[in-house]
């Protein structure tokens, strides 16, 4: 899995982000763009610690699914969004897509910390697994709106 603390893979999902059109429709689920951008801003703020945690830890989860968020599958299309993570209010596309830039650039500036926060549901990862988490869930969002 590719990582965002790559300078090439940073430098290619900015350009991705910037190819995403307002009024394109996603190939798969029911969000917009500007509430896509929305959502993906979630996971670099729970890094950045600028989100408080959502939910408790549950053993079982992390058990199953934390491999997931940085191994080379990709995320199944049409996967269910927890609900504290739904973005279901209309949101201005542009202001969305400045905020992405924004924590997307922050975290890129950190790239070289080592002790990155917990994850709320998953525990510690490593700077390279969190880089690839990032990577994971944004790449995820950006092929949902064909970029």
């Amino acid at each position: 899995m590719k990582s965002l603390f790559d300078e090439s893979t940073y430098s290619e999902v900015q350009d991705r982000i910037n190819k995403v059109e307002s009024n394109r429709p996603p190939l798969w689920g029911k969000m917009t763009a500007a509430q896509m951008f929305s959502h993906t801003v979630i996971p670099f703020e729970v890094v950045l610690e600028k989100k408080p945690p959502v939910g408790k830890p549950n053993f079982l989860i992390k058990l199953l699914f934390k491999k997931m968020m940085y191994n080379d599958r990709l995320f199944r299309k049409n996967m269910p969004t927890p609900k504290p993570f739904r973005i279901e209010e209309d949101k201005d596309f542009d202001e969305e897509k400045d905020n992405l830039i924004e924590v997307l650039n922050e975290v890129y500036g950190q790239r070289d910390r080592k002790n990155w926060p917990k994850h709320p549901m998953f525990g510690k990862f490593t700077t390279d697994q969190t880089g690839k988490m990032l990577y994971k869930h944004l790449d995820h969002h950006l092929r949902q709106f064909d970029v």
